[in-house]
C-alpha cells in the first residue's frame, strides 16, 4: 500500500512539472527578440535572429512589445577594425596627455602660488647662470694675461715664429684653444639664459590664468631681470 502511494505521488509531481513547463514555453517565445533592418536594396527585413543581409548596416533588436532593446552596428572588416582601434588609441593618448597637462599645471600652481614667487625663482635661475658666466669671464682674463706673457717671449722670434722652441709653441696653442673653449662656453650660457627666460615666460602664461581664477594678482615683482 505504501509503495502504491509513493508511485502515485511521483507520477503526480512529474505531471505537474510537465504542465508548468508547457505554460512557460509560450512565455519564452513571447520574450524572444525580433531583429529588423533595411537592406541595401531598401527592403524591410524582420527576423528572429541577427540578419545576415544587414551585417554592413545598423539593425535593431526589438522586444515583442515593440521596444528597441539595442542597436547593433555594422560588422567591421579587418581593415576597419584596425582603423577603429588606431582611432581609439589616438583618442586615449590624447586624453592621457590632457590629464598629464592638467596634473603639471596643478603642480606648477602649487610651486608658484603668486607672481612674486615665480619672479623670484626666475631671478635665482638666471643668477646661477650669471655666476657661471662670471667664472668663465675670469678664466678668459687669466688666459689673456698668459697670452701677453707668451707674446712677450715670442718677440724674440718675431721675424721667424717657426724658430720658437716647441714648449713655447705648445703654450701658445694651448692658450688659443682654451680661449676658444671659453668663448663657446659663454655663448652656451647666454643661450641657457634665453632658455630659462622662455621656460618662465611659458609658465607665466599658464599661471596667469590660474591666478586670475583664484583672484591672485599677476603684477610683476621688483628686480626681475631677463
Amino acid at each position: 500500500m505504501e509503495w502504491t502511494q509513493v508511485l502515485l505521488t511521483t507520477v503526480f509531481k512529474a505531471r505537474t512539472t510537465l504542465w508548468a513547463m508547457t505554460l512557460l514555453l509560450p512565455c519564452a517565445a513571447l520574450a524572444q527578440s525580433i531583429y529588423t533592418c533595411t537592406d541595401a536594396k531598401g527592403r524591410k527585413i524582420t527576423s528572429d535572429r541577427p540578419i545576415a543581409e544587414c551585417t554592413d548596416r545598423t539593425q535593431n533588436e526589438i522586444t515583442p512589445s515593440g521596444t528597441v532593446r539595442r542597436v547593433i552596428g555594422p560588422t567591421l572588416t579587418a581593415q576597419e577594425r584596425v582603423a577603429r582601434d588606431e582611432k581609439d588609441k589616438v583618442a586615449a593618448e590624447a586624453r592621457a596627455l590632457e590629464a598629464e597637462e592638467k596634473r603639471r599645471d596643478r603642480a606648477l600652481l602649487l610651486r608658484y602660488p603668486s607672481r612674486q614667487v615665480h619672479d623670484r625663482e626666475r631671478g635665482l635661475a638666471l643668477a646661477q647662470v650669471d655666476e657661471v658666466i662670471k667664472a668663465s669671464t675670469k678664466r678668459t682674463q687669466e688666459l689673456a694675461e698668459q697670452r701677453n706673457a707668451i707674446n712677450a717671449e715670442m718677440e724674440f722670434y718675431k721675424k721667424d715664429p717657426s724658430k720658437a722652441p716647441p714648449p713655447l709653441k705648445r703654450r701658445l696653442e694651448e692658450n688659443e684653444s682654451s680661449v676658444a673653449i671659453q668663448k663657446r662656453f659663454v655663448a652656451d650660457q647666454e643661450m641657457e639664459k634665453k632658455r630659462v627666460n622662455q621656460r618662465f615666460d611659458e609658465e607665466l602664461l599658464k599661471l596667469k590664468q590660474w591666478w586670475a581664477q583664484m583672484g591672485v594678482s599677476a603684477t610683476a615683482g621688483p628686480d626681475v631681470k631677463k
